[in-house]
């Protein structure tokens, strides 16, 4: 079994700070990338950052300069650090892991529950 869960929203204000996490537990094999996305109310889901297991990372244009995604193998934990906060940030962030759990031969997708984020005066 393999669970994926998340952990760090919350409400700010605009201009403030927040840090998400999101641990992959189980029997896992390999994490390949970690990802996280969002999707607001009335709005398609948007994919925010990726970490592939080297470190490499990938931003959409709405977030660059502001969030940085990052992970920790030892843990099998990725986070996501989300500074310089707008109201249009405001979402569910949810949290996608590719990974090959012991005893399969290929990776799968697995998410988590999703944090709710605010940000509001």
């Amino acid at each position: 079994q393999v669970q994926v869960v998340e952990s760090g929203g919350g409400w700010v204000q605009p201009g403030g700070s927040l840090r998400l996490s999101c641990a992959a537990s189980g029997s896992i094999v390999t994490i390949n990338f970690m990802r996280w996305y969002r999707q607001a109310p009335g709005k398609q889901r948007e994919l925010v950052a990726t970490i592939t297991r080297l470190g490499n990372t990938n931003y959409a244009d709405s977030v660059k300069g502001r969030f940085t995604i990052s992970r920790d193998n030892a843990k099998n934990t990725v986070y996501l650090q989300m500074n310089s906060l707008k109201p249009a940030d405001t979402a569910v962030y949810s949290c996608n892991v590719n990974l090959k759990p012991t005893g399969f031969q290929r990776a799968f997708d697995y998410w988590g529950q999703g944090t709710q984020v605010t940000v509001s005066s």
